[in-house]
């Protein structure tokens, strides 16, 4: 499954989350079903957050496109990042008769 992984440094976090969650509509459009957002503990105008792609190739249209970046600067996003990352079953090898 593929995941993105984005970071946002906001000017003000409320103001942030409105837009983002008034968003929530052309996120689904878009193939992108948010799974977590987190803010960071020593800044909390440092926002992380994780969608669950439905589909690369419409994600990645909807975060280049121009209105894309209008919303960001409406909402106050200073600088951000963003990952398309995929998810491995971790393996183990366990050798039988072995304590752990």
């Amino acid at each position: 499954m593929t995941h993105m992984l984005c970071r946002n440094k906001v000017a003000d976090f409320a103001k942030w989350k409105r837009g983002f969650d008034s968003h929530a509509e052309a996120h689904r459009e878009a193939g992108l079903k948010l799974v977590h957002l987190w803010r960071d503990v020593a800044d909390p105008n440092n926002v992380f957050f994780l969608f669950e792609v439905g589909s690369t190739k419409k994600a990645r249209a909807f975060i280049s496109a121009p209105e894309a970046a209008e919303a960001g600067k409406e909402f106050g996003v200073l600088d951000g990042e963003m990952h398309f990352i995929v998810e491995r079953a971790a393996k183990r090898a366990v050798k039988r008769g072995t304590k752990r």
